[in-house]
């Protein structure tokens, strides 16, 4: 869970800037307490973007989204692991993959009480708390257990078991296999592994100070460069050296 004082490592008002924010693989439920409703763009020729709203959710990505952070903004929210999708929204988590989804959507009426209730709450500390009484209450309605065989897959991801490992090991078809895990998790296996893969070099890589790019890549499981620069362009929309170039404060957050 996270707190966001508008004051830190923003923009002064006025500066348009644009933010790419990189995939985890994980979903996240942000309320925006100040500001501006969320804007997106489709791409870097999208100049007007669109408006999600004041309570998003955001499903798990395989390549980045671009946000406008001209504005400083407070805002409260958490990180969602797979199988949260079904067990606080009532939905699969691949209906909310590769989008933002505007809260009352999912919630109805009760996303703009919770949002209110939100906006009330006087101390950063006050407001995680009452994220939290907000996220309990709706466990509670609907606890759901992941599925065991989605589970003990997310476990061996990364460690080298290929797809067909994960379901030999899972019991179920392939295609059986493959819609169980995208339930949980939003993404298929392979292409969530990419996205680890590569939180793996980013987790390596926290400022120019670093290792060179191919030593880091080498290390998280890439085959060669080329493998590398291809995946790491896909996924930010820049290249390893303009990455570095733009210094970013967090490793997932790159002005543009």
């Amino acid at each position: 869970m996270w707190a966001a004082d508008p004051t830190v490592g923003l923009p002064a008002c006025g500066a348009f800037v644009r933010e790419h924010v990189l995939p985890t693989g994980d979903m996240h439920l942000v309320f925006r307490l100040s500001g501006p409703p969320l804007r997106l763009f489709a791409d870097g020729a999208d100049s007007l973007g669109h408006t999600v709203g004041h309570a998003i959710v955001g499903g798990a990505r395989s390549a980045y989204y671009a946000r406008d952070v001209s504005v400083a903004t407070r805002s409260v929210g958490v990180q969602l692991r797979p199988g949260a999708a079904r067990a606080l929204f009532g939905v699969p988590a691949d209906e909310l993959a590769e989008r933002h989804t505007p809260l009352d959507a999912l919630w109805g009426i009760q996303a703009s009480e919770a949002l209110e209730r939100l906006y009330s709450a006087v101390s950063p500390r006050a407001q995680l708390a009452l994220l939290e009484d907000l996220l309990n209450e709706r466990l509670k309605r609907q606890p759901r257990a992941m599925h065991p065989a989605v589970a003990q897959a997310l476990l061996r991801l990364g460690s080298g078991a290929t797809v067909s490992d994960l379901v030999n090991a899972s019991g179920y078809s392939h295609r059986r296999f493959i819609a169980l895990f995208k339930d949980a998790a939003g993404l298929p296996p392979k292409r969530l592994e990419r996205v680890l893969r590569f939180q793996r070099v980013m987790a390596a890589a926290p400022g120019s100070g670093a290792l060179p790019w191919v030593d880091l890549a080498l290390q998280s499981g890439y085959s060669d460069q080329p493998h590398f620069n291809r995946d790491f362009l896909e996924i930010t929309g820049m290249t390893p050296q303009a990455y570095r170039r733009a210094s970013p404060l967090a490793p997932n957050h790159v002005r543009v």
